[in-house]
């Protein structure tokens, strides 16, 4: 797994101010204080094509269910699980954001511990 996530500008301030509005759980919260510590921090223009982020097409599989999906992360007013238009804020969105290709993250989520591989990761046209 990657030691420190890649994260747009707005990514990052979207993220940080989730967590001050504690809309996660203590443990997520520290976890992504960590993260935050230690991101990268770029303009989107200078974001690596494998990295996750909004408006990017990501195929991952759950491990723990051994399913494979394909959504398209978007900004949280832009969400629509209906079309596979998940939020960055959602709990799978806010465990791969900043990762890459090949990497394996295990999230504490709300409803229950996340096993994700980011398989692919797509620019959206």
């Amino acid at each position: 797994m990657s030691e420190n996530i890649i994260l747009t500008t707005g990514t990052y301030d979207l993220i940080k101010d989730h967590v001050r509005r504690k809309k996660v759980t203590p443990r997520e919260e520290e976890l992504l204080l960590g993260q935050l510590k230690k991101a990268t921090q770029v303009l989107r223009k200078n974001l690596p094509e494998d990295i996750v982020s909004i408006n990017r097409k990501i195929t991952y599989k759950d491990h723990t269910n051994n399913e494979q999906k394909t959504i398209l992360l978007v900004g949280p007013e832009k969400a629509k699980t209906s079309k596979n238009k998940i939020s960055v804020l959602s709990d799978e969105g806010i465990a791969m954001v900043g990762y890459k290709v090949g990497d394996i993250i295990e999230w504490p989520a709300k409803k229950g511990n996340l096993k994700l591989e980011i398989l692919k990761v797509e620019e959206e046209v």
